[in-house]
C-alpha cells in the first residue's frame, strides 16, 4: 500500500504549514486584527497561490460548468466564518475538539455524495483520528459559555469544509469529472477571492498598516494559502479524500507542539499544562498517530 501512498505527503506537509500558519495569525489577532482582516489577507493569498495551476494546461473552460467551481468557493468561505465565528464568539474549549469530527464527515460524505466504498480500516483510521484530535484539543477550562452557539458554528465550519474536500474529488478526481486540476482549481479560488470582497467592509486598514501586525497577517495568510495549496491539489489530482484527511489531522499534533514551545520561549500558558492535560494531549496524539499508520498501510 506504500507505493499508492506518496499522494498523502502532501496534507503531512500541509498540517505543519497550517499549525504554523496559525501561530502568526494568532499573533494577528491578539494584536487586534478582526476575522474579516485574516480572511481576506489569506483568501487573495490563495487566489494568487492557485493562479499558476492555470498556465499548466490550455483546454477551453466550459462556461456551463462554472456552477460548480463557484459553489465550492461558498463552501470553503463558509467553512472559513464558521471556524471564524466559533472560536471568536463562542466557546474555544468546546469548539476546538468539535473541529475534529471532520475526519469522520469526510468518510461518510464520500460514501454518500462520492460513491465510494471504503475499506474498514479507514473508518477505524476516520474514528481514531477523531477522538484524537478531540483529546489534543481538548482544554477542560472555561465556563463553556454560549454552548449551543458554539457547537452551531463549529459543526457548521466542519460540515461545510467536509463538503467542500468532497465536490472538489468529485468534480477534479472522480470518473465523472469534467474538470482539470488546472482549470478548476484557479477558477474556484479565484471565486473565493470575488466573494471575500465583501470583507473589506469589515477591513481594518488602520491595523494593517501596523508593520507588526502586516507582517503576521502577510506570513500567516501565505502559510495558510500553502497549506491549502497543498490540500486542494491532492483531492484535485489523486481524490483519496478520506485518508487525506486521516493524515491532515496530524495538525493538531504540530499546533500543540509549536504552541508550547512558543510558550517556553515568550511566555504562555501553555507552558504550564497539568499533568491531566498533558496526558490528554499525549494519548490524542497517540491515536492520530495509530490513524495515520493505519490509513497509509491498510487503507
Amino acid at each position: 500500500m506504500l507505493e499508492d501512498s506518496y499522494h498523502l505527503l502532501f496534507p503531512l506537509a500541509a498540517s505543519v504549514l497550517f499549525a504554523c500558519g496559525l501561530l502568526f495569525l494568532k499573533r494577528a489577532t491578539l494584536e487586534g486584527a478582526n476575522p474579516w482582516t485574516v480572511s481576506l489577507v489569506a483568501n487573495l493569498w490563495a487566489a494568487t497561490l492557485f493562479s499558476g495551476f492555470w498556465f499548466l494546461e490550455s483546454e477551453p473552460v466550459n462556461v456551463w460548468l462554472l456552477w460548480q467551481p463557484a459553489l465550492v468557493a461558498v463552501f470553503y468561505i463558509s467553512g472559513q466564518m464558521g471556524t471564524f465565528f466559533a472560536i471568536t464568539h463562542g466557546d474555544v474549549s468546546i469548539a476546538a475538539p468539535l473541529f475534529g469530527i471532520k475526519v469522520l464527515l469526510v468518510a461518510i460524505l464520500a460514501t454518500l455524495i462520492g460513491g465510494q466504498s471504503l475499506p474498514a480500516a479507514i473508518w477505524l483510521a476516520a474514528t481514531l483520528a477523531t477522538v484524537g484530535i478531540a483529546l489534543v484539543q481538548w482544554t477542560g477550562s472555561g465556563t463553556h459559555s454560549r454552548i449551543g452557539y458554539t457547537i452551531l458554528s463549529a459543526m457548521a465550519a466542519s460540515t461545510s469544509f467536509s463538503i467542500f474536500d468532497v465536490l472538489v474529488q468529485r468534480f477534479c478526481a472522480s470518473p465523472i469529472a469534467a474538470w482539470s486540476t488546472g482549470r478548476f482549481l484557479p477558477i474556484m479560488f479565484w471565486f473565493v477571492a470575488g466573494f471575500s470582497t465583501v470583507f473589506l467592509v469589515g477591513f481594518q486598514r488602520e491595523k494593517f498598516a501596523l508593520p507588526a501586525v502586516r507582517r503576521s497577517l502577510l506570513i500567516g495568510g501565505l502559510l495558510i494559502g500553502l497549506q491549502a495549496l497543498c490540500i486542494v491539489f491532492t483531492l484535485s489530482a489523486f481524490g483519496d479524500a478520506p485518508r487525506v484527511n486521516v493524515v491532515y489531522s496530524m495538525r493538531g499534533i504540530w499546533g500543540v507542539l509549536l504552541a508550547w514551545g512558543a510558550a517556553l520561549i515568550w511566555g504562555g500558558s501553555e507552558a504550564d499544562l497539568s499533568r491531566k492535560k498533558m496526558v490528554f494531549r499525549l494519548g490524542g496524539a497517540l491515536l492520530i498517530t495509530i490513524s495515520v499508520v493505519i490509513a497509509i498501510l491498510f487503507g
